[in-house]
């Protein structure tokens, strides 16, 4: 099981993508602590979501932990689906009201970097780390 979830190939062109998938939810996990009334907490309770003070840790920890992750390229795929789903709840419940209120291209402006990020982690989820990765390192010591 383990194999299957850290397998990967060579690729050296994946780490890119790792590196700004990572670096972005790390920088927006670590955000959270910081500026809980603008980016955590107090974004929750804004958008209207229950417990906002648990949730914007919750989720910030989740980024923060995840981001690392990729980052290094460590269980990549296992840190991609808590990203996906944090992704598709933020374009469904923020910018469902930007659709509403502005309109599709209004929504395709603000939403572009939820995308990225979505894609991004969907990709890593397939494919893996690629060949600069612990998952790699693992691969290779384990034979």
């Amino acid at each position: 099981m383990l194999a299957k979830i850290i397998s990967t190939n060579n690729s050296k062109t994946r780490i890119l993508i790792r590196l700004i998938v990572g670096a972005v939810f790390l920088s927006e996990g670590i955000q959270k602590f910081l500026f809980p009334a603008l980016r955590g907490a107090g974004r929750f309770e804004k958008i209207g979501l229950p417990s906002p003070e648990f949730l914007g840790s919750f989720v910030g920890a989740f980024e923060i932990i995840c981001g690392l992750l990729l980052l290094i390229g460590l269980f990549s795929r296992l840190a991609s689906i808590p990203l996906i789903v944090i992704m598709l709840v933020a374009l469904a419940i923020t910018k469902s009201e930007v659709y509403l209120e502005e309109g599709l291209w209004e929504l395709l402006h603000e939403s572009r970097t939820d995308w990225a990020m979505l894609l991004g982690s969907f990709f890593l989820l397939i494919e893996g780390s690629g060949g600069y990765s612990f998952d790699k390192m693992i691969i290779r010591n384990g034979r």
